[in-house]
């Protein structure tokens, strides 16, 4: 009978054991416990602390999804980032073996306390931030947040190398409320496996590529009240394929027809003034893609600039030549035209001392010469006529048209020699500059 009873209670002690445990087994009895059935809960409006003179730690990681748009215009950066982060709240803790082992708990996020924080650089609407409505609760009072927003961040560019630019852009978290003694930002990871997981999911770069992301630390003093704020330096690199083939490539191909445009024998004028205008529609589509707030002038624009004063130089060139080679025709036919006249002269003079002895055939009266005057006077008239020839000669040495032919010839050869050169020096000066810096950036 004994043992009959004591089964009985061991029954009984079982049943009510497993009953307690089923009602602990519930969320409903951990939120009971936890305070947060209740609504206007003071844990949504207060910061989480025990004894406020406690720093609340919140760590808060940022990862990127995607580099959506780059603005050179407008210096503002769109990005595609997921930001986690996670506090300790002292009044939200349990004992997870007296609610059968539950150790974590989702709660709607309005009901605690969330940290105010906000980027400095945020340029974008607050339609374009997704934040999870739920935080995640563990046992230990460890709270945390996630979201998702395409971000638009200013971003001071420097467009000096572009194409081949490598761009830093900080993204600064920071409460706007709290100070440094009730409140500081930190990481949970390192920026090494941050900059990896987002070269891991990156979605999308566009002409874009992530090199890595650096954190910074920072505090200051302002109007005696100490700030703290988290940096996210993210160093990004642009393709620049696309550009070398639209702007680079014929660029310097204008370059190489202008310096065979040296070459043409004939009408040089027309040739170069088309150049010029195709490098003037270049400079129109450069000015639509770089600010004009840029400090130190781009290499790509500079470049843009020493082609056209190039080509517009040479076109200069071209029409100082077409006047030379004018002025030498007009000294080379006056020259011809006095030398024709004076051998009309001198053939009109001989015939009119031809004319006597043909009076005398028609048997006009006039005086009578003998033949060895006659002998006398031609050979006198022949002496003048070489002497005439030789002047006339002479004439034409000074004024014959290779005269400026020549100095045309000294002029193109030296003005090319010194386009070629200053080619070639800025060409290797640009190779240094552009080439170094995206091998070096590639290295890194």
């Amino acid at each position: 009978m004994s043992g009959l009873t004591t089964l009985a209670f061991l029954a009984v002690t079982a049943a009510g054991v497993s009953s307690s445990e089923m009602s602990d087994c519930s969320y409903l009895s951990l939120l009971t416990h936890l305070n947060l059935i209740q609504t206007n809960s003071p844990l949504s409006m207060m910061r989480p602390v025990k004894n406020w003179t406690t720093t609340t730690v919140v760590s808060l990681d940022m990862v990127l999804f995607g580099i959506l748009e780059v603005d050179e215009m407008s210096q503002t950066v769109t990005t595609h980032v997921q930001t986690q982060m996670s506090w300790r709240n002292e009044f939200l803790n349990w004992n997870s073996s007296n609610f059968c082992g539950i150790k974590t708990l989702t709660v709607p996020r309005n009901m605690l306390w969330v940290p105010d924080v906000s980027i400095q650089e945020d340029a974008s609407d607050t339609g374009s931030i997704q934040n999870s409505p739920l935080v995640t609760l563990t046992n230990d009072g460890l709270v945390s947040a996630s979201g998702r927003q395409r971000l638009t961040t200013t971003c001071q560019f420097k467009l000096y190398l572009f194409p081949f630019d490598t761009q830093c852009c900080n993204i600064t978290f920071g409460s706007m409320n709290y100070d440094a003694e009730s409140m500081i930002l930190r990481t949970i990871n390192s920026e090494v496996a941050l900059s990896s997981v987002s070269e891991q999911i990156m979605i999308t770069q566009g002409e874009w590529e992530l090199l890595n992301m650096t954190i910074i630390y920072y505090s200051f003093e302002l109007k005696n009240v100490s700030e703290n704020r988290l940096i996210y330096t993210v160093i990004i690199m642009r393709k620049p394929m696309l550009y070398v083939i639209n702007l680079i490539v014929p660029l310097f191909y204008f370059v190489i027809l202008d310096l065979a445009s040296f070459f043409i024998r004939g009408e040089k004028l027309s040739f170069k003034v088309t150049v010029l205008l195709s490098i003037s529609v270049l400079l129109l589509i450069l000015q639509d893609m770089l600010p004009s707030t840029e400090a130190k002038l781009p290499l790509m624009a500079s470049f843009c600039a020493w082609v056209f004063a190039l080509v517009g130089l040479s076109i200069l060139e071209t029409m100082l030549i077409d006047f030379l080679l004018g002025l030498d025709g007009c000294c080379g036919n006056n020259a011809e035209n006095a030398i024709n006249n004076q051998e009309v002269e001198i053939q009109l003079e001989g015939n009119s001392h031809k004319e006597p002895s043909a009076a005398e055939e028609r048997g006009q009266l006039g005086p009578v010469m003998k033949p060895s005057e006659v002998e006398l006077l031609m050979l006198i008239l022949e002496e003048v006529k070489v002497a005439r020839i030789e002047t006339g000669r002479h004439i034409k040495d000074d004024r014959k048209p290779g005269r400026y032919t020549r100095l045309v010839k000294i002029i193109d050869s030296v003005y090319f020699v010194l386009y070629f050169l200053n080619v070639v020096g800025y060409l290797l000066y640009l190779n240094m500059e552009w080439l170094g810096s995206y091998v070096s950036n590639k290295k890194e």
